[in-house]
């Protein structure tokens, strides 16, 4: 097992198929529900114990998958050593229906023939629990139920029910189908159906893609990783998730492993940062929404880091012993104690997303005084907090400093919010947090800036450094021409480069010394080599991210510096992010192209 894997979905739920076609990891009804299919994490258990959905080609020779050009549909290819051959298509519905964006809970499997006389074997396997109950099966003439204690699938075909639950060979002579979802009966001929929901999922994501605003160069890796944060988008409530997987370690037998499977008020920031960019509006706007509803719901206490995808806070951390965990490296966790964790940077993150609602005119609605009102106690938030110790954006959770990204973000609040009161003519309200931006600012250089060293530090009065300083020129707190920009990224070169990736740090930590590169953070550090001039390293350093993306593309948290082998939950938003923003910067303009 390997991360060479493919994310299919519809903004409702994701799934993970392997290079081969096996489906590997799927939540559902939605991204944060019990898995149906988790192989990934059932390391090397018996065979049959997988909870998996496969499509497995008899004496299969090699497999070649890709994503049918700006779509998010999956084709897998597999050739037996006979010469004979099948196509595998996999995608899940979305499309327009009624005037409304129709993404159902199911899963769109077609399997044809196109060599010879191939004979496959299908294996459905669900579970639930967590890969603890199997379930109860019962069947029709043209479908499977698989019964578990809280939850029924059925699966719909219009090939051998039999040849199916008995999980036996046979030869493909035409077209088969499949449908897995919902405990629901398909009214629809099968094989038509099929091929509406293929031909208008196809429409739907080639429309969406042709109104990116894409760079010269760069255009399909551009494409793939928009597509991907469009999908760890949960668009009934506007959540935004970090990525679709649990438990996938950041590095070797380290046990850092983490349920990502939620929705982190920074993440989500830098996501609709990125897609906004593009022209992608609808996303931070939903995004927006689910923020002022995370909002509404607080007490005096302030924001957590992370939510569920409903806006709920009830992520208590457990262990699922039974599963072993990715190539069994446990644990595999559910849920996420940083909840309980102080981020004071989530209110820069949230003020920031919501800034767009003010200043984008692409935006359907326009924010008012009574919005910008209730953004204000964000920016109270972030006065009070500023300069109080906190996790950071790390979730160290052995100990609490005062981070000076944490600071800068607040201060960054403080700034949005000044310049949101002069566009909407509230001259008072924008001296206010002005003042407190300015006075803020005041601070973070007095107890961050190391005179010494002529860098910037990772926590008020300390000497390590970390990586998220590089994105002071991102925040707007330092321009392309300070010369403490240059000097800090002069520092963080020597304290954080192994070869041509970049460590987020390299001090010990709760779990060790990190012997990974966290992907995002090399991409940090090539955008602020092309803000000081230096783009011939810039481009080298992000072809060569380039280079360490799987098969179709995707990048999961973290790269080995060496092997350039993925680590981490898979598919990475922050990792995709990353490679967006870097390409906008870097690429050519249209005007030099012809």
């Amino acid at each position: 097992m390997n991360l060479d894997l493919a994310i299919i979905g519809n903004c409702s739920y994701g799934a993970l198929v392997d290079s081969t076609g096996d489906v590997v990891w799927a939540c559902m009804p939605r991204f944060d529900s019990e898995p149906v299919f988790c192989s990934l994490l059932q390391g090397s258990e018996d065979e049959g114990r997988l909870a998996r959905f496969s499509i497995d080609l008899v004496d299969a020779a090699h497999s070649k998958q890709r994503y049918l050009g700006n779509t998010a549909i999956l084709i897998t290819t597999l050739h037996d050593s006979h010469g004979g051959a099948i196509e595998l298509i996999d995608f899940a519905p979305r499309f327009k229906h009624y005037g409304r964006t129709f993404r159902p809970m199911q899963l769109v499997r077609i399997v044809r023939p196109v060599a010879g006389s191939p004979r496959v074997r299908i294996r459905v396997r669900p579970s639930f629990d967590y890969g603890q109950t199997p379930p109860t099966l019962t069947h029709g003439s043209n479908h499977i139920r698989y019964v578990g204690p809280k939850n029924v699938l059925r699966l719909t075909t219009d090939g051998s029910v039999t040849a199916i639950v008995d999980e036996r060979p046979f030869i493909l002579e035409h077209e088969l189908t499949m449908i897995l979802g919902p405990d629901e009966p398909v009214t629809e001929a099968l094989p038509e159906l099929g091929r509406r929901f293929f031909e208008q999922t196809k429409t739907y994501w080639e429309e969406w893609v042709r109104f990116l605003a894409v760079p010269f160069e760069w255009q399909e890796e551009v494409i793939r990783a928009a597509i991907t944060l469009k999908l760890n988008a949960y668009e009934d409530t506007g959540a935004i998730i970090a990525a679709v997987t649990t438990s996938i370690p950041e590095a070797p037998h380290t046990e850092r492993n983490w349920d990502y499977r939620y929705c982190w008020i920074r993440d989500g920031y830098f996501v609709v940062n990125a897609l906004s960019r593009l022209g992608a509006t609808r996303t931070m706007e939903d995004y927006v929404d689910y923020i002022l509803n995370v909002v509404a719901e607080s007490s005096d206490d302030g924001l957590r880091p992370v939510y569920r995808i409903n806006g709920k806070d009830d992520l208590e951390e457990s262990i699922v012993a039974e599963l072993p965990g990715y190539r069994d490296m446990g644990p595999v966790r559910i849920g996420n104690e940083a909840y309980l964790q102080v981020q004071n940077d989530v209110y820069g993150s949230a003020v920031r997303a919501a800034a767009h609602i003010f200043f984008d005119e692409r935006i359907g609605r326009t924010g008012d005084t009574a919005l910008f009102q209730r953004l204000e106690w964000l920016g109270e938030q972030a006065v009070r907090v500023y300069d109080k110790p906190d996790a950071g954006l790390w979730e160290f959770r052995g100990r609490n400093q005062v981070h000076t990204f944490s600071a800068v973000m607040c201060w960054s609040a403080c700034r949005c919010l000044a310049r949101i009161a002069r566009r909407l003519g509230l001259h008072e309200r924008a001296s206010y947090w002005s003042g407190h931006a300015e006075q803020m600012a005041n601070v973070i250089d007095a107890n961050a800036w190391d005179a010494q060293r002529q860098t910037y530090v990772a926590s008020f009065g300390g000497k390590d450094l970390d990586a998220s300083l590089l994105l002071l020129y991102e925040l707007g707190y330092l321009s392309g021409d300070d010369p403490r920009l240059a000097s800090t990224v002069a520092a963080i070169e020597k304290d954080l480069g192994r070869g041509r990736f970049l460590f987020r740090y390299v001090q010990e930590d709760d779990f060790g010394t990190p012997s990974t590169a966290f992907t995002t953070c090399t991409y940090w550090y090539i955008d602020t080599l092309a803000a000081l001039g230096r783009h011939a390293e810039a481009r080298e350093l992000f072809e060569n991210l380039l280079a360490c993306r799987n098969h179709v593309g995707l990048l999961s948290e973290d790269v080995d510096p060496a092997s350039h082998e993925l680590w981490g939950n898979f598919p990475q938003t922050y990792s995709m992010v990353g490679l967006i923003n870097s390409a906008m910067r870097l690429s050519k303009g249209w005007e030099d192209a012809f």
